[in-house]
């Protein structure tokens, strides 16, 4: 048995990350520190139990486990790639997992090729961005097509000059096919090179160029062509307007602000390239109730660089970060140049700064309300129908079910699930039906009831929670009386007790009201929880219809194919699974039919005459 206090007394006073583990062996925290015996002693000092945060790690802390480092630089990386991998419950969590865009020009070919890529290696290639609006990126690059027609294929040039045929882009006008040797090395060299002043904001010569070229046109009467050149004009004044803000700093910067309220924060970063503002972006961090706006900012900017494919020379940021030399060595490794974070007093530094706090308070203040708009269509939602339903236990889980039949044929049940309110498609399960024969909805909600919660019995122990393994504090059935009660009739055989509601609609299959204890209870049309019960009733509905539907057209499919003279079981399921529906197979050729795994020529002609005799 792990004794913490026997533990602690255990450990050295080195430098290293500490692994914090609860009942289940899980990862609850992981922390660095400069003398480990010294601050994982603070998680066990009830003195030390101040913030919400310290008093749940103690609470659910379990056993710990540390390493040892050389030095606090090597705990701080090996800290930052523990939180990323394990994502821990009370580490303070960067809500963000996206690759950014780069446009890349091959420097490294005699005839370079450009293309998008979210990948930025340590190459020979030039890389612009990152850009952080995909659509912006496909964009740019689709103006430089037009601009500069260089060639985005993977042939190998020269070596393949005249090997091959020109292709689309050439015929198009956005490549001069160096493929089959129109453009010499030089000539293409320079195409390359005005591209590249483009990409630095140099749009001058080009929208002069553009000009001239729009009035030869025009002179010409060319006027579909002037045209196009003027949308091209337009959009790169566009495009320059959007980067109008500049600073008279060249370096690359990452601009930081922060806001915070309560456990949630958001850090706006302005992304300063060459001098001209690029774009920016914002990220939210939770679990940061009892941290302050510099620790904060420290804790994001080693979550977002580890995971950054390039890190600017200058980190300007609005909050003085007490590890800054650490991080900055941590951060100069990684991007294998000289990195500094800089905390400005004064001049165009402080005015950026300033800026994107600005910008942070407002996307803190919007998501605060989403936030209460959100909590109030799910949480708020379910406290109605509680209150409603006068039941003690909070629903943080809620089953809805549903069966679905045409004339008794392919009966079938639907189970979906919500947690806080919210929608978990993931839980969501179907039940053939399989003991019911004909059309009987009650006997058919009793057999899908009993056999969600027999499995529930059978799973509970399981450590994995799995959809059957957990119970809900609520149940929903579609439907009155007949079918609540057989659902409790279902639950009293398992010896499971769980409320169960029915969901009643008018005679115009809209949603009307609940029914619960024999009572009929109605909500305001106009409240959370009817609307979320109006959801919850369309959404059980269209799943098991869904499912319904896929097997009526999988029985009707595999009755046909019963008729076909050479088709057997296996040919019937092959044919299933590569087409899906009679249509299809209708339509196909006796060359397609080949291509079925197990259908040979013969068994293709069979099916044809089939279909076209």
């Amino acid at each position: 048995m792990f004794e913490i206090e026997k533990e602690v007394s255990k450990i050295p006073t080195g430098s290293g990350v500490y692994i914090m583990k609860d009942a289940s062996d899980s990862i609850i925290y992981v922390g660095k520190a400069k003398n480990l015996k010294n601050r994982v002693s603070q998680y066990f000092r009830h003195s030390s139990l101040i913030t919400p945060k310290a008093i749940g790690i103690y609470n659910n802390t379990k056993s710990f486990e540390y390493i040892l480092t050389d030095t606090e630089l090597e705990a701080l990386i090996l800290e930052c790639n523990l939180i990323k991998e394990n994502t821990p419950k009370y580490n303070t969590l960067l809500k963000d997992d996206k690759a950014y865009p780069y446009i890349k020009i091959t420097l490294n070919e005699k005839f370079p090729r450009v293309f998008i890529t979210k990948k930025h290696l340590n190459d020979k290639a030039k890389y612009y961005g990152p850009y952080f609006s995909s659509q912006a990126v496909k964009e740019t690059l689709s103006v430089i097509s037009k601009i500069f027609p260089v060639r985005d294929c993977h042939i190998n040039l020269p070596k393949e000059i005249g090997k091959t045929i020109a292709c689309l882009n050439y015929h198009i006008g956005i490549c001069k096919a160096p493929c089959i040797g129109l453009i010499d090395e030089v000539e293409y060299s320079k195409i390359i090179e005005a591209m590249m002043n483009f990409l630095n904001g140099d749009y001058k010569e080009v929208i002069e160029e553009l000009k001239q070229k729009m009035k030869r046109y025009s002179d010409n009467l060319e006027f579909e062509s002037a045209a196009k050149v003027r949308d091209q004009i337009n959009y790169i004044a566009k495009l320059d307007e959007k980067q109008k803000m500049q600073t008279d700093l060249k370096n690359d910067q990452d601009v930081i602000g922060i806001a915070k309220a309560e456990n949630e924060s958001v850090i706006q970063v302005f992304f300063v390239r060459g001098g001209r503002l690029i774009s920016r972006d914002h990220f939210i961090l939770n679990n940061v109730e009892d941290m302050t706006e510099a620790d904060i900012m420290s804790e994001f900017i080693k979550l977002f660089y580890t995971d950054t494919s390039y890190i600017p020379r200058e980190i300007i940021t609005s909050e003085y970060i007490s590890d800054c030399e650490l991080i900055e060595e941590h951060l100069s490794l990684m991007g294998r140049q000289r990195t500094h974070i800089i905390y400005p007093r004064r001049g165009d530094k402080l005015k950026l700064v300033n800026m994107a706090v600005n910008n942070a308070v407002m996307v803190l203040r919007n998501f605060l309300t989403q936030l209460k708009r959100e909590h109030q269509k799910s949480i708020g939602a379910v406290e109605d129908i509680q209150k409603a339903l006068n039941l003690k236990n909070t629903l943080d889980r809620i089953d809805a079910y549903d069966i679905s039949n045409t004339q008794g044929v392919e009966c079938v049940g639907s189970m979906i699930v919500l947690e806080k309110g919210k929608i978990k498609k993931n839980d969501y399960r179907k039940f053939k039906i399989k003991t019911v024969k004909g059309a009987n909805d009650f006997a058919s909600i009793q057999e899908v009831i009993h056999r969600r919660f027999a499995r529930y019995l059978k799973e509970y122990s399981v450590e994995e929670t799995t959809s059957f393994n957990t119970l809900p504090q609520l149940i929903f059935i579609d439907g009155g009386t007949v079918q609540v009660d057989c659902a409790k009739q279902a639950l009293r055989d398992l010896n499971i007790s769980i409320p169960v509601c029915g969901l009643i609609k008018d005679d115009r299959h809209r949603t009307k009201s609940m029914l619960y204890e024999n009572n009929e209870i109605t909500l305001d049309k106009h409240s959370e929880g009817f609307k979320l019960i109006t959801r919850i009733q369309d959404e059980m509905h269209r799943f098991a219809i869904a499912y319904h539907r896929k097997l009526r057209s999988k029985r009707q499919l595999q009755s046909v194919l019963d008729d076909i003279k050479g088709i057997g079981r296996a040919r019937r399921i092959a044919l299933l699974r590569h087409y899906g529906d009679i249509d299809k197979i209708r339509k196909a050729t006796v060359a397609d039919l080949c291509k079925v795994d197990t259908i040979n020529k013969s068994a293709a002609d069979s099916i044809y005459k089939f279909f076209h005799s």
